[in-house]
Order: C-alpha cells, then sequence, then structure tokens
C-alpha cells in the first residue's frame, strides 16, 4: 500500500499531515521566537521530518516532543552556523597572510583562482591547500582517481591560463606537481 504514490502507509501519512495541521504553526512561532522567518520555514520542515521517521516515538501529547525537537534542531543550526563564522574567520585570515605571500603567487594568484569555476578551484585546493593526494581527493569528490587526475590536469591548465592573463609567467610551484611543495 502506498499514500500519495511516496511508498508510506495511508495511517502514517494521516498521521503526519494531522500532526503538521494541529502543530506547525506552534512550532513555527517556538522558532520565530528564536531566529529569522526563512530559517524558521527549515526549522518547521526538519521538525516534520524527525516526526515522520520518529512517529512511533511520538506521545500522545505531542507538542512538548516536537518543540524540544525544534529545540534541538535549532541548537545544532546554531553550533553550524558558528563552524561556518570561525571557518570564515580562519580563511579570511589566510587570505591576508598564506595567500598573499609571494611564495604563492600573491595577488595573481588570487586574481587567477577567482577566475576558475568553484569546481576547478575545489580540485586544485584539495591537492594544495589540504595537502591531499589523488586517491585521497577523489574520495573527498566522490569520484574515482582517473576522472580526479582528468579534472587536475584540466583545472591546473585553466589556472596557468588564467595567470597567464594576469600577466604571471612561468609554472606554479604551489600546484605544479599535485601537492604543495
Amino acid at each position: 500500500m502506498s499514500g500519495h504514490g511516496w511508498g508510506v502507509e495511508p495511517d502514517r501519512l494521516r498521521r503526519l499531515e494531522a500532526l503538521f495541521a494541529d502543530h506547525s504553526r506552534a512550532v513555527r512561532a517556538y522558532a520565530l521566537r528564536r531566529i529569522d522567518s526563512a530559517m524558521a520555514d527549515d526549522i518547521v520542515s526538519d521538525v516534520f521530518v524527525v516526526a515522520f521517521r520518529r512517529l512511533d516515538d511520538i506521545p500522545a501529547e505531542p507538542l512538548p516532543w516536537l518543540l524540544a525537537t525544534a529545540r534541538r534542531i535549532l541548537a545544532n543550526h546554531r553550533r553550524a552556523a558558528g563552524r561556518y563564522d570561525a571557518a570564515t574567520s580562519q580563511l579570511t585570515a589566510l587570505n591576508r597572510t598564506v595567500w598573499h605571500d609571494d611564495a604563492l603567487g600573491g595577488s595573481e594568484l588570487i586574481a587567477a583562482l577567482a577566475k576558475l569555476s568553484d569546481r576547478d578551484r575545489e580540485v586544485l585546493l584539495l591537492v594544495a591547500w589540504e595537502d591531499l593526494d589523488p586517491e585521497s581527493a577523489a574520495v573527498v569528490l566522490g569520484c574515482s582517481r582517473a576522472t580526479f587526475a582528468v579534472r587536475l590536469h584540466r583545472a591546473r591548465r585553466r589556472l596557468a591560463a588564467a595567470m597567464a592573463q594576469t600577466g604571471r609567467a612561468g609554472p606554479i610551484n604551489l600546484l605544479a606537481n599535485g601537492r604543495a611543495e
């Protein structure tokens, strides 16, 4: 039996729909008192995804359970935002120090990297910045080592072309051998 074509038992789906109809406004109001409206909508969605997964664990009086779930999800979002802010601060500091070091090509390298696609930058930085070997970098990207090698070759070629446009000629030691030197 499938409800609405999702492979969900109709009784479970009806119960979830009833929970949502009865309590989504209260969960959203709870979230709105703590975060902005766009994020509150995400929290409500996340709460009801958890509710669907744990439908059998929800007590007869579901609102406290739903609000506790919202509280945990909010805490997770705050921790993630904190990690994001910390990483952004670290990247900004690195950008001011490491990336502008003349040994790395200075502002020419930054300008050339900025001209590349996100995908090319990611390939190059996994090898140069994260100091991963091609096999490990391939795992990060979810591709084969051979596919990664092709992407790396193409990204290096595009970086060289971008560096030529900035007026910097010659190889870039940072990315030349697939490992930071």
